[in-house]
């Protein structure tokens, strides 16, 4: 191999990584979305509504958390649930 044609690849190998490191962020706060989603759903709630109802209570809480609570804390996920319904 070459060295331009090394250089090439090494350019190239790089403007993928920056590439993917963005799409990494984009996949895993898919992944979180869709755990919230089915947590909210075992509680009698959607998504979009739980997220209204964190915004309306003042509860800063990010999707990563949320996420990590619905899969890992299900007792603490339930308690953020009820704390959304109880500010409408």
């Amino acid at each position: 191999m070459s060295i331009k044609r090394a250089k090439q690849a090494t350019t190239r190998s790089l403007q993928f990584a920056y590439r993917d490191r963005r799409n990494r962020k984009r996949t895993f706060r898919a992944l979180w979305n869709v755990r919230i989603n089915a947590a909210a759903r075992e509680h009698g709630t959607t998504y979009s509504r739980l997220i209204a109802g964190l915004k309306a209570a003042n509860i800063d809480l990010d999707r990563k958390v949320l996420a990590e609570l619905a899969v890992n804390e299900p007792a603490a996920f339930e308690a953020v649930v009820k704390a959304c319904k109880l500010e409408k």
